[in-house]
């Protein structure tokens, strides 16, 4: 199962330990983790279901590709990381 991981700066405004999710894609995994930690959804995810502007996500170490649907694979050894992102100059 996929280890999903949300960084310390997004866990500042809801702790989430990392944890072991079922999926075969970033939003299957993400899906799971929100059935265990519902109130996280709204921070990682805007109304329609999309990554929010502010939150990367990475697999194994590369950016997710799909950020409106999130069909990214997320195979049975994969470290999903959550992260704020930066912005700004």
């Amino acid at each position: 199962m996929p280890r999903i991981v949300f960084a310390p700066a997004i866990q500042r405004h809801q702790p989430c330990p990392p944890l072991r999710v079922a999926g075969g894609t970033v939003n299957g995994a993400l899906a799971a983790a929100f059935a265990e930690k519902p109130q996280m959804r709204d921070y990682i995810l805007d109304e329609q279901g999309t990554l929010r502007r502010h939150v990367a996500i990475f697999v194994d170490g590369r950016v997710v590709k799909d950020r409106l649907h999130l069909t990214d694979p997320a195979g049975e050894n994969a470290e999903i990381y959550v992260v704020q992102a930066l912005s700004g100059g």
